[in-house]
């Protein structure tokens, strides 16, 4: 049995498809917090069950009978994700799951200026550590957040950002079916498993090929000014600062032919996703 949390959110539900693709519904079960939302899985014969890593009782019942776990990343920035990872790492060792896979991210580190960086790298401790076989996904950085990270430059013609490095961008819908190869090999890829674009362009190469549009490096302090200022929160801006900081210092740089290679075919771009 194949069980896939979060999947009522873009990522591993975008996995879950991909699995029905491969596999028969009757070897995927879903783990969800709100069990409504899942009912589209329902309708194709995939077992719905209810696991929320902020309540423990919930997960021995979801996670039980798991040849295969797929668990999702808590994306929550108010949260303690390494708290909620841990708890449903625990659970899963209870429950006598045969291998834990994990969405991390290419940048798995200690030392990240990026939060969720040093929170995925901390949670791959936690599976090194419990005696369960297990893979990481270390995801590129995911396309889809360019439409955002840019900033309004269609209207502007400039891309302000307060750092510029080079990101292996990643569109979110490759990692998905990435997955579900991954999944569906039976245990093939083993550890940190890094999935990323081929190329990691930074803002200012993307820039290069749209008239009209340039690249504005801003001071950091300004650049944190100039958003509060617009009406973003403070501790919001200074989360996502951490994500220049750590392109500029060449933490998502990294690149590997794999995703490819499970996909068949190229890998979406970040110009795709630049242009939407």
């Amino acid at each position: 049995m194949i069980i896939v949390t979060g999947a009522t959110g873009a990522l591993n539900g975008a996995t879950v498809d991909h699995l029905l693709e491969r596999l028969p519904a009757s070897e995927i079960a879903v783990a969800v917090r709100d069990t409504a939302k899942a009912e589209h899985f329902a309708v194709r014969g995939v077992e719905v069950r209810r696991g929320d890593y902020a309540d423990p009782e919930s997960l021995p019942a979801a996670f039980a009978g798991a040849d295969q776990l797929l668990l999702v990343s808590s994306n929550d920035p108010a949260a303690d994700a390494v708290s909620l990872h841990r708890t449903a790492i625990e659970a899963a060792t209870a429950a006598g799951v045969k291998r834990i896979l994990y969405t991390s991210h290419q940048a798995a580190a200690p030392d990240n200026p990026f939060v969720p960086g040093r929170h995925h790298f901390a949670t791959e401790q936690l599976l090194e550590e419990s005696g369960i076989a297990w893979t990481s996904l270390r995801n590129g950085f995911y396309a889809h957040s360019l439409q955002w990270l840019a900033g309004p430059w269609r209207e502007t013609g400039v891309i302000a950002v307060p750092g510029d490095g080079p990101v292996s961008w990643t569109a979110r819908e490759d990692a998905a079916e990435a997955a579900a190869a991954i999944i569906a090999s039976g245990g093939a890829y083993d550890g940190p498993v890094t999935i990323t674009a081929p190329d990691a362009p930074t803002f200012a190469e993307l820039a290069g090929g749209l008239d009209g549009v340039r690249v504005q490096v801003l001071d950091e302090d300004e650049w944190v000014a100039a958003r509060i200022a617009d009406g973003q929160p403070e501790h919001m801006t200074r989360f996502l600062l951490g994500f220049y900081q750590a392109a500029r210092g060449g933490f998502f740089a990294g690149t590997d032919p794999l995703l490819g290679s499970l996909l068949g075919r190229d890998p979406r771009t970040a110009r795709d996703a630049l242009l939407g």
